[in-house]
């Protein structure tokens, strides 16, 4: 069940050029899982909408979350001002998060690139212990920011634009570098790179399970304005789509048309 509350700020540091990494205190941690995400809400109310932020990780004590985001405009250019102890409106936990369950005794690729490797970790830490986890990210350069926290959990593979650390490329090239293999994919990051992961998955004939990056505005699937083309009619809408924020972020790379 989601809700607005007001959370308070447990640390905040720059942990690479506008990128900023955040843990909360809220009561929303007990109830969030790998792939799902919340609502930040800036204090200027000129800009009044969240700004959607995935879930990074989960303490183990389930009483509070991280974020790791990139300043992208004024709202999180507020948020990255934000210091302990301040409090911070958040509408959470949104989204359907990542099946873990379908990880079970199998060889997983996790693939992140850019803002979309921060999921990977709170996923890495969930999946059943019999998985088999290859964590294949993807950075523009050296500014390797999570890559202790992964490599805690899994085997990791980097790929970076400038060629700087691991494979020059991105993540497709490293699987491939690498002579990788899988039976199932999980993937958060821009479209491009979700594109190409759904089309290795096809020929390949792999299960994947794709997280979209959106620009979205109400967060509760109100609005239709973060929409995909989907396979299946939407009950809402009685289209061919679906609503990212609340029928995703998360789907299966064969229903939908990106």
């Amino acid at each position: 069940m989601k809700k607005k509350i007001t959370a308070t700020v447990l640390s905040q540091k720059e942990i690479a050029p506008r990128i900023f990494d955040m843990w909360i205190a809220t009561e929303l941690a007990a109830c969030a899982k790998a792939g799902q995400f919340i609502g930040v809400y800036p204090k200027d109310r000129s800009t009044l909408l969240p700004r959607p932020i995935s879930i990074c990780q989960v303490n183990d004590k389930k009483d509070a979350l991280r974020i790791v985001y990139r300043i992208a405009g004024q709202g999180t250019a507020e948020f990255s001002s934000y210091q302990e102890g301040d409090s911070v409106e958040i509408l959470g936990t949104l989204g359907n998060g990542f099946p873990t369950e379908a990880a079970e005794g199998k060889k997983v690729f996790l693939m992140g690139g850019g803002i979309g490797i921060p999921p990977m970790l709170e996923l890495a830490r969930e999946l059943p212990a019999s998985a088999e986890k290859q964590i294949i990210v993807g950075y523009r350069d050296d500014q390797l920011f999570l890559k202790e926290d992964l490599e805690k959990n899994g085997t990791v593979y980097i790929a970076t634009e400038d060629g700087s650390v691991g494979t020059k490329g991105n993540v497709m090239n490293a699987i491939e570098e690498n002579h990788l293999q899988a039976d199932v994919i999980f993937a958060c990051g821009p479209m491009p790179m979700l594109r190409a992961i759904k089309k290795y998955a096809e020929e390949k004939k792999i299960k994947a399970y794709i997280s979209l990056e959106e620009h979205m505005a109400c967060g509760v699937g109100a609005c239709l304005g973060c929409v995909v083309k989907t396979k299946e009619v939407d009950h809402h809408s009685h289209v061919h789509n679906a609503r990212i924020c609340t029928d995703g972020p998360v789907f299966d790379a064969e229903e939908v048309e990106i």
